[in-house]
């Protein structure tokens, strides 16, 4: 999955990415700003009764009983960013669509279902994915640079050369966050007057997507 380019992310509306953990967790992988869907269904629907909550702070996300939306004792923070699907509930699909996906959102889920014949929990861990977009480098003197902004993850920055060299590259990074808890990542390389005939790459990475760009050393 690193390896898997950012223009993957641009077609991707719902969920990316879902397997089950030891614990018996669904994991969903959302894309910043998007909609994402999280699973959940049940056999029985008899007068059902479905709340989403998420589990640090037991906030309410959604709720729905005596057949429509129930709004009263939702979370702020999500009002009017989720749904179900009305016309799937019949048949058991008793998902939630978030809309507007935010870092914050992260975290571990809770669809309690309830029905004449029981009750039913279900668990979903949400991680949030904003994919690097652009990696942009230049160079002033004997210095590049290399940044890209709006990440999350925080990523990984490396620099390179083609053909190989033995010399070692002497750069410093660094990664702010934002107040959206997103990443700005910078890195400033020293390239050496001596050397010539090479391309300096610079990688920027998440554990889900990585762009690179390259200069010639002028």
């Amino acid at each position: 999955m690193s390896r898997v380019s950012s223009t993957v992310f641009s077609w991707i509306i719902i969920s990316v990415w879902m397997l089950m953990t030891s614990r018996g967790d669904i994991e969903v992988s959302c894309v910043l700003m998007q909609k994402c869907m999280l699973p959940c269904s049940s056999q029985d629907v008899t007068q059902i009764i479905i709340h989403w909550l998420k589990t640090s702070g037991d906030i309410h996300v959604h709720s729905f009983y005596d057949n429509k939306d129930q709004h009263g004792h939702q979370d702020q923070r999500f009002r009017d960013r989720t749904s179900l699907f009305k016309d799937q509930i019949s048949k058991g699909n008793v998902s939630l669509q978030l809309a507007g996906v935010k870092v914050q959102d992260e975290g571990r889920y809770k669809c309690h279902i309830s029905t004449l014949h029981g009750n039913k929990d279900s668990f979903i861990n949400l991680n949030v994915n904003a994919p690097v977009q652009k990696v942009n480098i230049q160079q002033t003197g004997n210095q590049m640079t290399c940044s890209s902004e709006g990440i999350y993850p925080k990523p990984n920055l490396t620099w390179t050369t083609s053909p190989p060299s033995n010399m070692s590259l002497q750069y410093k990074t660094t990664a702010q966050e934002t107040e959206q808890l997103l990443y700005n990542i910078n890195s400033s390389l020293m390239v050496s007057e001596r050397v010539k005939d090479l391309d300096y790459s610079c990688t920027i990475s998440t554990h889900r997507n990585r762009k690179r760009a390259t200069l010639s050393r002028a």
